[in-house]
């Protein structure tokens, strides 16, 4: 996957890795970027390759087009509502291990996200590590309009944001601005449109500068200690801590420090 370009199925374009950076761009602006079955499998396929190349340091996600992602794609739930629960249920598990593979993944995974991130397309942006929101960007999970729930998403969500900003997201389905999704904690950080794409550059570039290895660490240790004892995640902390010293960074790290402190911290 290193270097050009590639296009899976004809739904997302694959860009890199350059200096680092692997771009993923969701390519069906006819639809609005719509989650089709075809578009979450290529997704995963390109997180499970990336999983694997060193030369990734940082994912980032973008739509082609007006949009981030509208959302799922309805016409194909409609086509599968009636094939019955078993056919609805494999659609659901391959969004939701999508999503297990994004949380899982070693390094960052920074979505920036121009126009509308609604319903399936505001939980992709969710289960990114950070958000980067163009200034006219818009969020909502608006499925309780169609009596429908954004299920997939929820685990993440919680953690995302207070728990009672979680639950009128998603009861009153509210489209929400950039800057309302930054107050609530959903977004990361709002950036000016005309600078857009050069501020988000400037972002993951500098994310993809820090070591692999601290990145790496950082993000299980951080993951992983949902649903832990405090006493277990401080035992975990000791773990991660003894292992980020042994690796080369680290060390490298360390020794440039005290050169250029003259061994004094």
């Amino acid at each position: 996957m290193t270097g050009g370009q590639a296009v899976q199925g004809g739904v997302l374009q694959v860009d890199g890795p350059a200096e680092g950076v692997l771009t993923l761009t969701l390519d069906r602006p006819e639809k609005r970027n719509a989650l089709s079955g075809a578009l979450v499998e290529a997704l995963s396929e390109a997180l499970a390759h990336a999983a694997t190349d060193e030369a990734v340091r940082v994912v980032v996600l973008r739509g082609n087009g007006p949009d981030f992602c509208s959302g799922a794609d309805l016409a194909e739930l409609e086509a599968l509502a009636g094939m019955g629960p078993e056919r609805s249920l494999a659609d659901a598990d391959r969004m939701g291990r999508l999503f297990t593979a994004m949380r899982r993944f070693p390094r960052p995974i920074v979505a920036a996200v121009h126009g509308r991130a609604l319903a399936g397309g505001c939980g992709l942006a969710t289960a990114c590590d950070l958000i980067l929101a163009r200034d006219d960007a818009r969020f909502g999970f608006p499925e309780v309009h169609l009596g429908f729930v954004p299920a997939m998403v929820m685990t993440l969500l919680r953690r995302k944001v207070v728990e009672g900003r979680a639950f009128e997201l998603v009861t009153l389905g509210h489209r929400i601005d950039a800057a309302e999704a930054h107050r609530i904690g959903l977004v990361n950080r709002v950036l000016p449109a005309e600078f857009f794409q050069v501020e988000v550059a400037s972002f993951v570039g500098e994310l993809a500068a820090r070591p692999a290895s601290a990145l790496e660490l950082t993000k299980r240790l951080l993951y992983g200690l949902d649903g832990v004892s405090v006493d277990e995640g401080i035992a975990r902390g000791a773990e991660v801590n003894t292992l980020a010293r042994s690796t080369e960074a680290c060390q490298a790290g360390v020794r440039a420090f005290l050169s250029r402190s003259g061994g004094t911290t």
